[in-house]
């Protein structure tokens, strides 16, 4: 990989020679503008407003304007001999969790190579201090014209560099979200949560970018003087307007896409409280089902000794009522055996 930078890495009194390489490749198609009637390129010209003609790269160099209109001429030499640390030197000024950084100050990605023998043994102890730490280093370096902030973290048995943004170059995010109170069900939550457990997680390696794809096939086809591939009819559905119907639906969707039942019915009658703020969590919904099924099963078991007992409540009854037939049948029999003996005597 070709180095856009040589320089430095300060660490206290260490100091680490390295090459600065984009971590990072853009895969997007680029068009030519060119004319419509003809197909001609359509170029665009350096032209100097004095002379009225057109210029070299080598004729061209830096100039600030000031707010009169008058330019003041800024040389490569002059921004070489910055009086400030940075001008040839990545140094590092805290090491930190990596959770203290912002996403939102994330820019573009470098990788920091090695710039030859002598700064192997520093690299790798920069790298295995990082590792051990379990932090990232913030930096501050100089880069095209202007000082920027960087984050270094290992990656591999490389170190990376992200550029970040200066806090104050952050937007604050004041006016962004809904300036109305909504308020958000229970059982709309545990659709939510459904939704993201049935689609939930992906290799970010199995994604790939669909829109290039498609207008490289549109260029193959051109060129060939093909008819460029239709696009596909976008799927007739109806317009959503209730929210717990439209979480319903994505979770059938979701489900039947993974050729699973789509069983969603029952997540909209959930009446179990929820806290304020707070999210129901499957696990939480496994265990109230266990409990109604638990309960269910003993309420069937309840049942089943009730019937049993009623069964054997009255086979004992039938059987005390022939007892007691039996036992008058014998009375009556003693009795009539009696009273013949004494016609006898």
């Amino acid at each position: 990989m070709r180095s856009i930078w040589n320089g430095a890495i300060s660490f206290g009194l260490v100091s680490i020679p390295i090459k600065l390489v984009n971590a990072t490749e853009s895969h997007s198609i680029s068009f030519r503008q060119i004319h419509t009637e003809d197909g001609g390129r359509i170029r665009y010209r350096k032209v100097c407003e004095l002379e009225d003609r057109e210029v070299s790269q080598a004729e061209i160099g830096k100039g600030y304007e000031d707010a009169d209109g008058t330019v003041i001429p800024i040389t490569d030499e002059d921004l070489a001999h910055l009086p400030i640390p940075t001008a040839r030197t990545i140094e590092i000024v805290a090491f930190v969790p990596g959770d203290r950084i912002d996403p939102l100050q994330m820019d573009a990605a470098y990788y920091l190579q090695a710039g030859g023998a002598p700064a192997a043994k520093p690299y790798t102890l920069l790298r295995e201090a990082l590792k051990r730490s379990q932090k990232v280093a913030i930096a501050k370096y100089a880069l095209r014209g202007r000082e920027r902030l960087g984050m270094l973290r290992v990656v591999g048995d490389a170190i990376a560099m992200h550029g970040l943004l200066w806090p104050d170059e952050v937007r604050d995010p004041q006016g962004v979200a809904p300036d109305t109170n909504v308020t958000v069900r229970d059982q709309e939550l545990d659709l939510a949560d459904a939704l993201m457990d049935t689609l939930g997680e992906v290799d970010l390696e199995d994604l790939h970018d669909e829109y290039r794809e498609a207008v490289e096939e549109v260029i193959a086809a051109k060129a060939a003087g093909e008819t460029p591939p239709a696009a596909p009819e976008p799927v007739a559905g109806g317009k959503v307007l209730d929210l717990m119907a439209a979480l319903e639906k994505s979770v059938r969707a979701a489900k039947e896409s993974r050729g699973e039942e789509a069983e969603v019915a029952h997540l909209s009658s959930r009446a179990t409280p929820k806290q304020t703020g707070g999210k129901k969590s499957a696990s939480t919904a496994k265990k109230t089902a266990a409990k109604k099924t638990a309960a269910s099963g003993s309420a069937r078991k309840s049942t089943a000794k009730t019937a049993k007992s009623s069964q054997a409540a009255k086979k004992t009854a039938a059987t005390k009522s022939t007892a007691k037939k039996s036992s008058a049948t014998a009375k009556k029999t003693a009795t009539k055996k009696t009273a013949a003996r004494k016609r006898t005597a």
